[in-house]
């Protein structure tokens, strides 16, 4: 499998390292990711690491340039995987038809529906084939391992979290897509990678019915979400974190879930993401570092 560190960037003592390589969970497809590594090295030689899933349309650089996050994860000695959000050039059916399904839009879902499922694998690719990637190469401690996300990117991370609590030790949101079952974004994807008559397993993939099945089983969760009450998408009815408030209060969570709900913040990177990501960072490394 071909690896390539195409550049380095110095970047508040630390680098950043724009990577390509060939994914084989993606069907072969070359995918590009960014992967920032702080200064100093960390506990044994490794370093503590969390992944940040971006939102619709975005690549691994929208988060990388503009979510104000690697100040506070220098600070914090914490390294940080920026990967993109679907793969590339499959040439899956209608791929390229809308902003919100296809290319830009993986969901972080392994997909089952024909023209789908050879190539649309986000959540493999990011939970099994990146880690193995990257984790000895850039000594990246597997045991010290969080991960979070805005928008897709945040029912990304929740899901992943929830569906995979050996690898998580924490999870935060930023305007995620809580209860995809519910919203128009989400039922558009769960029917295009699952397909209609599989729509009982569409719930493996939701927040919101996640939390509903029990998830305190292992060791408690930790979780924390900031949603704009100034969100278009909020008003549109994408985000539902009244739903996911509501699951997390039926399992008793609310002290290892916090869900706010910022006044007339909205969707954008200067606004919940740029404006909240120091404070999420410091939240990861309370259990990281």
């Amino acid at each position: 499998m071909s690896f390539k560190v195409a550049s380095k960037i110095k970047s508040f003592g630390g680098l950043i390292y724009k990577i390509e390589h060939e994914s084989a969970v993606l069907g072969g497809l070359t995918s590009k990711l960014n992967l920032f590594v702080p200064g100093g090295g960390g506990e044994g030689g490794l370093v503590p690491v969390l992944y940040y899933l971006g939102g619709l349309t975005c690549t691994g650089d929208n988060g990388l340039e503009k979510g104000n996050i690697l100040g506070s994860a220098s600070s914090h000695g914490i390294a940080v995987v920026f990967p993109d959000t679907s793969p590339r050039g499959a040439g899956a059916p209608g791929e390229d038809d809308g902003y919100d399904f296809g290319t830009g839009a993986g969901f972080y879902v392994d997909a089952t529906t024909e023209g789908f499922a050879k190539h649309y694998n986000m959540e493999t690719y990011v939970t099994e084939e990146l880690p193995k990637l990257l984790n000895d190469r850039f000594k990246l401690d597997p045991e010290r391992t969080s991960i979070f996300g805005h928008s897709m990117g945040g029912h990304g991370a929740l899901t992943l979290y929830l569906r995979h609590r050996d690898l998580y030790r924490s999870v935060s949101a930023f305007a995620p897509i809580c209860n995809p079952m519910q919203c128009p974004w989400g039922q558009k994807a769960l029917k295009g990678y699952f397909g209609e008559s599989s729509k009982e397993t569409w719930g493996d993939h939701d927040a919101v019915e996640l939390i509903r099945k029990g998830v305190n089983e292992k060791s408690e969760v930790h979780g924390l979400v900031d949603s704009g009450t100034g969100d278009d998408f909020y008003k549109q009815g994408q985000l539902l974190p009244e739903n996911l408030i509501e699951a997390i209060k039926e399992q008793g969570l609310e002290s290892q879930i916090q869900v706010r709900l910022q006044d007339d913040y909205d969707h954008s990177y200067p606004s919940i993401i740029a404006s909240f990501a120091p404070e999420h960072v410091a939240f990861h490394a309370k259990y990281l570092t």
